[in-house]
């Protein structure tokens, strides 16, 4: 009886009961589902070849919001409108504008520039004075000059200096010169023009240049 009872009954439920069919039937026994994971790799590979052409058959084009952008000139320069400017013309309209401003001749603001830098806005003397009007450093700031370089900045603060010699020196043109150049207090110690070789041609100079016709 315990022989026939233990035939008779189920096998246990998660024991395998027949070897052989792991190690024999499902081995080799035809597969018919193909493998999922295969075929996954090849339509894989056939996406990134699609992509791949598509991309080298686009054309190359700038794109803003999906839609070709062609880049068309919009600016032309034409050389033949060129002019070139003389040194002495250059700063004419900035000469007219410190001569309204403080009441100068332009001849005079003019014939300064050029004795002193040949209107070169960015020349220095041995001294240290700097730009168009030569002006030094105390007193370019004494002046309000931010940047001595600067055209506007150095004619302006030059001419309001002018204007102020002349008035000290109640109009008198050489005397006016004579402190621009060897300074005021060198005109108050000789009362008058200074027996310096450099200042006096500085004031000839001057008002030799301002006493020549105007050229166009």
């Amino acid at each position: 009886m315990p022989d026939s009872d233990a035939a008779a009954a189920p096998p246990a439920v998660g024991l395998r009961h027949n070897l052989e069919r792991r190690n024999g039937d499902r081995r080799h026994r035809r597969r018919f589902v193909p493998d999922r994971r295969r075929g996954e790799r090849r339509r894989q590979r056939l996406r990134t070849l699609l992509l791949a052409a598509a991309t080298l058959a686009a054309p190359s084009h700038p794109r803003t919001h999906g839609k070709i952008k062609l880049l068309t000139p919009s600016v032309s320069v034409s050389m033949a409108d060129f002019t070139a400017i003389s040194p002495d013309k250059a700063y004419e309209d900035l000469i007219q504008k410190a001569a309204e401003a403080y009441e100068l001749d332009p001849d005079l603001i003019r014939a300064v520039m050029r004795t002193e830098s040949a209107f070169d806005p960015t020349v220095v003397s041995p001294v240290g004075a700097q730009g168009l009007m030569q002006l030094m450093p105390a007193l370019a700031e004494e002046l309000g000059v931010t940047d001595p370089f600067d055209p506007e900045q150095n004619v302006m603060a030059g001419s309001k200096y002018l204007r102020r010699l002349l008035d000290a020196h109640r109009g008198s043109l050489p005397l006016t010169l004579a402190s621009y150049n060897a300074g005021p207090g060198n005109v108050a110690r000789y009362r008058g023009i200074p027996p310096f070789k450099e200042t006096r041609r500085y004031v000839k100079k001057i008002t030799d240049l301002m006493s020549e016709p105007a050229s166009d």
